[in-house]
């Protein structure tokens, strides 16, 4: 069954369900990419990893506290240690602890020089938030753009902050930035809505190469489909993050005319 969206399907933004569709969705662009590139370029899927807490990258190493320990000697063959009831009861809390964090993208290399001509990225929210994990997307960013290559940047997140452009802002729920490094500082920007199919766009390779299109929105729903998502959504609650009161009422509308709701 296909998703009862135009477009963007908003309940996939579902952090429960987001790291699935992320990966899912960076396997499908390789594999639609491939045939196309063939025997010039290939595709691959590279990883990053990261140490991260609910909101923020951590520096794992040895506390402080254990540093100085070692740093400092009793003389004394009796210490003298009073043990003292609490003034108050101690409450249980909950520490963040590291997770790892593993994020996939898409590298176009060509075969000959093993250079990479494109770089794709599916931003995730930890991108987005104003956090490391969005501080050290930035530093890769500004370097591509610094080089000569191309990048491909698909927003599919209402969730966080949108990556920065020059100018007037431009309000959409979703982006796609595609930068081609021949015409910096300008790019194409495809910002689209809720309401809106997904647009599709060319993916910028070398000036005398023949760019393949890319459809996102068949393959969001190849995703949607193999994955099997309209058996594991329930449509009858709100979506995470969610929308505002005009978009709330259009999508109640939308899944009521399906039967969803």
């Amino acid at each position: 069954m296909p998703s009862p969206f135009p477009g963007m399907d908003t309940y996939l933004e579902d952090p429960a369900l987001w790291t699935k569709v992320h990966q899912r969705l960076i396997v499908a662009i390789a594999d639609a990419l491939s045939p196309h590139l063939r025997p010039k370029y290939i595709v691959d899927i590279e990883e990053r990893v990261d140490q991260t807490t609910e909101e923020n990258s951590l520096l794992v190493g040895i506390p402080d506290v254990a540093v100085k320990r070692s740093q400092t000697v009793n003389n004394s063959s009796t210490a003298n240690i009073a043990i003292a009831t609490p003034p108050v009861p101690a409450t249980t809390v909950i520490i963040p602890m590291p997770e790892t964090v593993r994020e996939w993208y898409l590298e176009v290399r060509e075969v000959a020089t093993k250079q990479v001509i494109t770089a794709i990225e599916v931003l995730s929210p930890k991108n987005k938030r104003s956090t490391e994990g969005r501080k050290a997307y930035l530093k890769k960013r500004q370097r591509v753009f610094g080089s000569v290559t191309n990048l491909v940047e698909i927003d599919l997140l209402r969730t966080g902050e949108p990556m920065p452009i020059l100018g007037s802002p431009i309000e959409s729920d979703y982006r796609i930035l595609v930068s081609r490094s021949e015409l910096r500082p300008e790019a194409e920007l495809y910002a689209f809505n809720l309401q809106h199919s997904i647009p599709s766009f060319l993916l910028p390779l070398q000036e005398e190469d023949t760019e393949p299109a890319i459809n996102l929105q068949s393959l969001i729903n190849g995703v949607y489909d193999r994955a099997a998502y309209d058996l594991v959504i329930d449509y009858t609650r709100s979506p995470v993050p969610p929308l505002t009161e005009e978009k709330t009422a259009w999508m109640d509308e939308l899944l009521r005319e399906q039967g969803l709701r």
